[in-house]
Parts: structure tokens; sequence; C-alpha cells
């Protein structure tokens, strides 16, 4: 088990976001986090990598109590995070983005091998190291925000909302992408909202409705659950 969230209660304010949530990631696994808009999956990521606050439960990384823990010292300890809206340096090259990211994750000395890591991903970031963020389509600034993770040489790697708003030709490489990270032993937490997309992704899943987890299973078994369809507005 590399992740282990326990009963976590998460509040915005006054507004209970999260209620109870519980879910596991193994070794080498890919979970998909399944929810519309606005039922809490990036709360959960935002409150395992330390964004949020969390009231009461318990975020265990490889068995160690990361609850709370600072986004900069989780990171340190093997999770990767990828916000859904990039949040690349746009004033930075493609190259400065990633090198920024290895230099804090204090992995200068594994430089070469990192970015031979990166480029096995995405070859297309070799032509783009020079281009500066804000130059980058949508689809490479989120190839380089994986990147961006990459860098850091994590066990664990959070994605949010990976292939939102992208065209089909750069979703299909998209998925093609994580499906090589999966190959590379890194375990995998990736939240969307198109449950279409679970089983393409994913070798288990959790749906999630307004700060709860209503299920846990297969990604094939998704379709045989009528409270899950009801929600998704697929009977």
């Amino acid at each position: 088990m590399i992740l282990k969230v326990e009963n976590l209660n998460v509040y915005i304010g006054t507004l209970n976001v999260l209620r109870g949530i519980s879910l596991e990631v193994d070794e080498d696994e890919t979970v998909v986090l399944v929810g519309r808009n606005g039922a809490g999956k990036t709360s959960t990521l935002k409150s395992i990598i330390g964004l949020l606050n969390v009231k009461s439960g318990k975020v265990l990384f490889k068995e160690k109590n990361i609850t709370n823990m600072p986004p900069h010292k989780v990171a340190k300890l093997g999770i990767g995070y990828c916000p859904e809206d990039r949040r690349i340096f746009p004033d930075l090259t493609a190259e400065e983005n990633i090198e920024l990211a290895i230099w804090m994750g204090g992995n200068t000395n594994k430089e070469k091998e990192i970015w031979n890591t990166i480029l096995s991903v995405f070859p297309e970031l070799g032509s783009l190291r020079r281009r500066r963020g804000a130059h980058l389509s949508g689809g490479e600034q989120k190839m380089l925000s994986i990147a961006r993770a990459l860098a850091l040489s994590p066990s664990l790697l959070l994605l949010d909302e990976p292939l939102e708003g992208l065209a089909p030709i750069v979703v299909k490489r998209l998925s093609e992408a994580i499906q090589r990270i999966k190959k590379l032993g890194i375990s995998m937490l990736i939240a969307e909202s198109n449950v279409k997309r679970a089983p393409l992704l994913g070798d288990r899943v959790y749906v999630i409705e307004r700060g709860e987890i209503i299920f846990e299973g297969a990604p094939e078994e998704i379709y045989e659950n009528k409270d899950v369809m009801r929600v998704f507005a697929l009977i």
C-alpha cells in the first residue's frame, strides 16, 4: 500500500467539502477518482498533497502519516502533483520549468536520468525545451505540467483532470503517456470527470459525489451500478 486515506473530513470555510473519504492506492496501481464537477475530486487531491487543511482523518504515504504536512515536504517524500490548471511558469522555458522542479526536489545529481525518463514519456518536449511556457499549446502545457511532476522522481503521481478540455487527438496522446508512466512503476491517483474514460485509465475506480465515496471497484463494474449511472445521467 503506497497511499491510504482514512475517513477524511475537510472544510472550506463552513462548507464540509469532504465527508468521511477513504481510499487506497497500491504499489504500481493506477486508481481513478471519478466525479462530476464540484463533487470533491480536486479537494481530495489537494488534501493529500497538503494544500487543504484536514479537519479529521488521516493521509498515510508508505505508512507515514503526512496529514496536513506542508506541500513542499510531501513532494520531497515522493508525491508529484499536476493541478488541473497546469500552473506552469509562463515566462520560463519548458526546460527551465523542469529544471526548477529537479532543483526543488533535491535531484540535481540525477538530472540526466530524470530528463531521459521525461523524454521517454513525452518525446515532444525535446523540441520544445527552449520555448516559453506561455507559447505552448494547451496540450503541450499539460505535458509540461506532468513532466514537471515527474521531475520530482515520484513514486506516486496525483493527476487532476489531465484530459480535460483537450482535443481528441491530444486526449489519445496523453492517455498513451499515462500508460507509459504506469510502466515506469509509478503509482497514480487520477481525478476524472468523464466516467467513460475510467476504464481506459485505471485499474480500479472510486466514484465521489457531494464529498462522499459512493462506489469502489473495477472499472467495468461501474456500468452495473444504477446509483452511479444516475449520477452521470447515463440511465
